[in-house]
């Protein structure tokens, strides 16, 4: 190339081949020596911090408190208006446990005060878990055993109450009984396979009843055994199932901070925003979805492989072992539900990266990667006797019309407009058109994301978030726990104002306007608990003006410093 010519530039003395590859590159961003913009946007290290002082530590065990009553009062009242099953409800003829579902609008007040209490009581965390500059002395933050001890009191009453904001459990075992009686469950439905008086089928919502399972192998594997021991006993199914449900919550825990600490992330921030969201509370814990087993699989899955790939040498001995149970694990969260196998492309961008940067890195670690892929799901689907009929069911969510979900949104609100307009409904038509270029854009979006990773622009973590964000916001349909896929990971990674106050809100948001009994409600029943709640939150807090943060604290409230107890975590 002639001097003084920019070698990003191709001339004219370049071929026509090499120029057309030089464009496909820098329309992925390969050849852009700066740094990823999203970097800019989204991620800023995170430094240690002292701890809380006196009067901050005191303040947190009202906040920690004041949530735990939260909790409790949800449980109570789901009670009366959680999503109970339909026969075998062990409240029923109870004189006290009973009177709940008999004062139907104070148990639901009392649900949704609880539930307010709880997101006011993790926005008020978030002082002191993200730590914040006063009157200009250094940030203080919460330790991790303080976080941790935060985090059980509040789960311990959701795990004990029934189930709240979704009735999928209900599906989860009817489908098991299918699979233990040795039927399909991706070929027939509840209806068809167990009978429209079965006691399981009669607590299944009606649009799932005549439906094949949506879930991978692995799911109802593990249903089925439980479906063995349980029979049709709902509340021991139930409580089997949750079981699942925090063993996946506690894999979130264990690997959330540590890779926190690869990206540079205070791991109780990350721990603050993803597992003490009340997204997952609410919706995995309470609401018994499989979606926190498939996460923790996930992220604990990506944890070992990144210390496998950071680790001096990935290939040898010990290395290449954590490296292939890390994507072992990820594969599993896979046949749990498909959405945890993206985590695998990062993984493999990340090895690749390591490995040279070539195209022959990139088609050996994804050689390597697919056949580990390949084995635990060909080893999950034959050993479970499930076979490979998950693959066809995956679409079944789609008969779904999801206000949550962007091409879904616009797809109605258009066709609603040509009603209006005199031209008739044309939604089907128009969604046909939305979902797939909303499809392609999210594929776009993960190719950006996975050609930053091999790259090095983007931590394979931060980019994983991203991509299941583009992934859920534009997916046909998107569900209130769907969001966890990106906030979890995004968590460990995503430290700036243009991520975290969204969630926030938004997490915030849905997180008080569901109704715990997982269905609609009739709107007099809204109307008059929501104004009790409102009225008993607004008295809770002249109450606690004095004992909870609710302003912005000075400089005259940290004056003494913190106990030796509390300056380091643990």
């Amino acid at each position: 190339m002639a001097a003084g010519h920019d070698d990003d530039e191709p001339t004219g003395a370049v071929p026509v081949f090499d120029r057309l590859r030089h464009l496909g590159r820098r329309a992925l961003g390969l050849d852009v020596p700066t740094p990823d913009h999203t970097v800019a946007v989204l991620h800023k290290d995170e430094h240690e911090v002292p701890g809380l002082n006196q009067r901050e530590t005191l303040r947190l065990r009202y906040i920690r408190l004041f949530g735990s009553t939260g909790t409790v009062l949800m449980a109570i009242g789901a009670l009366g208006v959680g999503a109970q099953p339909v026969l075998q409800n062990p409240t029923y003829g109870v004189r006290i446990l009973g009177l709940f579902a008999r004062t139907y609008i104070a148990a639901m007040t009392i649900t949704m005060t609880g539930t307010v209490m709880v997101v006011m009581a993790w926005l008020l965390l978030g002082r002191y878990a993200i730590g914040r500059t006063r009157n200009g002395e250094p940030p203080r933050r919460m330790t991790r055993s303080q976080l941790d001890r935060t985090l059980l009191l509040w789960i311990v009453p959701l795990s004990i109450a029934p189930p709240m904001f979704s009735r999928d459990v209900y599906s989860y075992l009817a489908q098991s009984e299918i699979t233990a009686r040795g039927l399909d469950p991706y070929e027939v439905g509840p209806k068809t396979a167990l009978g429209d008086g079965h006691v399981l089928t009669r607590t299944v919502p009606n649009i799932w009843r005549e439906t094949p399972a949506p879930y991978g192998p692995l799911s109802l594997w593990l249903g089925r055994g439980i479906s063995n021991f349980t029979g049709e006993n709902i509340i021991a199914g139930i409580f089997f199932h949750r079981l699942l449900a925090l063993g996946g919550v506690a894999l979130i825990v264990w690997a959330l901070p540590r890779l926190a600490k690869r990206c540079g992330v205070s791991a109780v921030s990350a721990l603050w925003l993803g597992a003490a969201n009340p997204l997952l509370l609410f919706h995995l814990v309470s609401g018994v979805h499989n979606e926190a087993l498939m996460l923790g699989l996930m992220l604990a899955g990506m944890e070992l492989a990144m210390r496998a790939i950071q680790s001096a040498d990935p290939l040898r001995g010990a290395n290449f072992a954590l490296l292939v149970g890390g994507c072992a694990v990820i594969a599993l969260g896979s046949t749990i539900k498909i959405p945890a196998l993206i985590a695998l492309g990062f993984v493999g961008m990340a090895l690749a990266h390591r490995w040279g940067m070539n195209w022959r890195s990139v088609l050996a670690s994804a050689a390597l990667l697919g056949v580990i892929a390949a084995s635990v799901t060909l080893a999950i689907s034959t050993a479970s006797g499930l076979g490979f009929g998950w693959i066809h069911t995956l679409g079944t969510a789609n008969a779904v019309r999801s206000w949550m979900s962007l091409p879904t949104s616009i797809g109605i609100v258009t066709g609603f407009g040509g009603v209006l307009l005199g031209l008739g409904d044309h939604t089907t038509a128009l969604l046909s058109l939305t979902r797939p270029i909303a499809a392609l854009c999210a594929v776009y979006i993960a190719i950006r994301m996975l050609v930053a990773t091999y790259t090095n622009r983007l931590h394979a973590v931060g980019a994983l978030g991203v991509a299941l964000g583009a992934l859920v916001l534009l997916f046909p349909v998107v569900q209130p726990w769907y969001l966890l896929w990106a906030v979890v990971p995004l968590a460990a990674w995503a430290t700036r104002p243009a991520f975290r106050l969204p969630t926030i809100c938004f997490s915030s948001i849905v997180s008080v306007i569901l109704m715990p009994s997982g269905k609609d409600e009739e709107p007099f029943v809204i109307v008059q608990a929501a104004i009790a709640t409102v009225i008993i939150c607004g008295a809770l807090i002249l109450a606690t003006r004095n004992l909870l943060p609710w302003r912005s604290e000075t400089g005259a409230l940290a004056e003494e410093p913190a106990p030796t107890e509390y300056a380091k975590s643990p």
